[in-house]
């Protein structure tokens, strides 16, 4: 029997076999696989690009961004592990909030107005498993449901429904969108079909457009090794058109070669600068589930959680001038994101444990600069449950970077998101037109109140509405949405609504208020 006849009589087509094709992490399909057909074989015209930067582990937000203005607060939450005042990076135009002081990278892209913090990123009831959480933030699903695809993926599927049918085409001859990384993403994964190509990491790209391939290893199999990768050379069309926007690129930027992260944007920052018409990359990095030793004991601002810190500033930054430098920096705009954030109140260990909500960074040339939001509520003797109540929905901000970035219509939004999220003034493309957005109001008037606190069983909240869409929510310790008190539309004004908390246990409350682009978060106490 023919090796070519072997693999297609013996395999089904659910089987893959693990190969190295010139130096990619790739599988292996049957001749039968809808994916080789489509290798072998009107969506917006757009030259816009999304970065996405997954840092793995649950990033310890409080300790990135910092609370100055409540810095009393976060200092007895957090004496072990907690920023010296002096130590904390200033940003432009606040006094209230400041940086990581290893984070001077994006100190500076902050004061460029080239990027956007928004403050207390989450979701309602949140999972604190990594696994779980991670799956929810890919797919953009409720956390109590499971969706088998990504938001990524199913963007991409509602722009070129017919792949991977077909594909390349003279309109879209490059990939959907490229992930580099062992693991193939889930946010990537359309209705059907993954949507995105793997790169398993930056030196396999390197021995990839160089041609390199790794030597067969002395096994009886080396010859069947031998022709899969034959195989895979043939269907591999995209293999071409990465090599050739690779070769345009003679020179970049310095990258820091002991960065995982920088070096990972910079195969980012030459592929788009050689022309591919790519719409969204996903790198990650690690190391971000700092239980213990985050910071070193006689000095908080070095150590574990310093390094990571230091990692993803510099090389976003090293990224920014990249692309800067090869005059493509009006293409792109990244968001970092992690699965949870930390608790509130660190642990003996020098670290913090699973928590809720964190900021999440947006950056580019074409971002609306700024901080969304204000900084997190921070009960005074915080316990070891207390999270960081998220003020803004996750899936916000993947709504508002779709519809203002990639002018997605709003019944396409819908659909891929799955139901409706309020959007963030986040991105400038003349090409989207007006977004109607611009008005969100959080530095300095507080929007909600409520009366008496501390309440015993009842306490009324009021609230000013500009018009529109408004939401209140209960929000206990753990980060979970336990009450809607309402939500609808309003005319502009001031309003009352009563949460009755009889039943609840003692302790902390949040209301949240959502009023279009503007979210705010009001802490009350429940007492005897």
């Amino acid at each position: 029997m023919k090796r070519r006849d072997f693999f297609k009589k013996t395999l089904p087509a659910s089987v893959t076999l693990p190969a190295l094709l010139n130096g990619f992490s790739v599988k292996a399909f049957t001749e039968a696989s809808p994916l080789v057909q489509a290798l072998m074989g009107t969506a917006t015209d757009t030259d816009k690009v999304l970065v996405l930067i997954q840092l793995n582990g649950g990033n310890d937000g409080l300790n990135m961004v910092i609370p100055i203005d409540t810095y009393a607060d976060y200092y007895g939450a957090r004496k072990n592990i907690a920023i010296k005042q002096n130590k904390i990076l200033p940003l432009k135009g606040t006094a209230k909030t400041g940086l990581h002081p290893s984070m001077s990278g994006l100190q500076t892209l902050f004061n460029e107005d080239k990027l956007a913090i928004i403050q207390a990123v989450g979701y309602p009831s949140p999972n604190f498993s990594h696994f779980r959480a991670t799956d929810i933030w890919m797919t953009a699903s409720d956390s109590d449901k499971i969706v088998n695809s990504g938001w990524v993926g199913r963007y991409l599927n509602s722009e070129f429904p017919n792949f991977p049918n077909g594909y390349p085409t003279a309109q879209m001859p490059d990939p959907l969108a490229i992930q580099i990384g062992s693991v193939a993403s889930l946010a990537l994964q359309g209705p059907s079909f993954p949507m995105g190509m793997t790169i398993s990491n930056p030196e396999d790209f390197y021995n990839f457009i160089d041609h390199l391939t790794d030597p067969l290893p002395p096994t009886p199999w080396a010859k069947e090794l031998a022709y899969i990768r034959m195989i895979m050379d043939q269907t591999e069309l995209y293999g071409n058109v990465i090599r050739a926007a690779a070769a345009k690129v003679k020179t970049q930027g310095s990258y820091p070669g002991n960065n995982d992260l920088a070096q990972q944007l910079r195969i980012v920052a030459r592929l788009v600068k050689g022309g591919l018409k790519t719409r969204v990359y996903m790198v990650s990095t690690g190391g971000f589930d700092t239980h213990s030793s985050q910071v070193e004991a006689a000095d908080t601002s070095i150590g574990g959680h310093a390094k990571l810190m230091a990692r993803v500033s510099d090389a976003i930054k090293c990224f920014m001038d990249d692309l800067k430098g090869l005059g493509v920096e009006d293409r792109v705009i990244g968001m970092t994101f992690s699965e949870f954030g930390r608790r509130i109140k660190s642990n003996s260990s020098l670290g913090t444990d699973h928590g809720a909500a964190a900021p999440v960074f947006v950056f580019g040339k074409n971002v609306r600069p700024g901080i969304f939001g204000t900084n997190p509520e921070i009960p005074t003797g915080a316990g070891g449950n207390d999270n960081v109540p998220f003020q803004y929905d996750f899936r916000s901000i993947y709504a508002s970077i779709l519809k203002q970035w990639f002018c997605v219509n709003d019944v396409d939004l819908q659909t891929i998101m799955l139901k409706n999220f309020q959007n963030l003034p986040l991105c400038v493309n003349t090409a989207c037109g007006v977004t109607g957005i611009d008005d969100v109001r959080n530095d300095g008037e507080q929007l909600i109140i409520n009366y008496p606190n501390p309440f015993v069983e009842r306490t009324s909240i009021t609230f000013n509405t500009k018009g529109g869409h408004t939401l209140v929510q209960i929000i206990d310790t753990m980060g979970r949405a336990i009450k809607t008190l309402t939500d609808k539309v309003y005319t502009s004004g001031t309003y009352t609504v009563t949460f009755d908390g009889y039943g609840l246990p003692l302790g902390v409350y949040y209301a949240r208020f959502q009023n279009g682009a503007t979210q705010q978060v009001r802490a009350m106490l429940k007492t005897r």
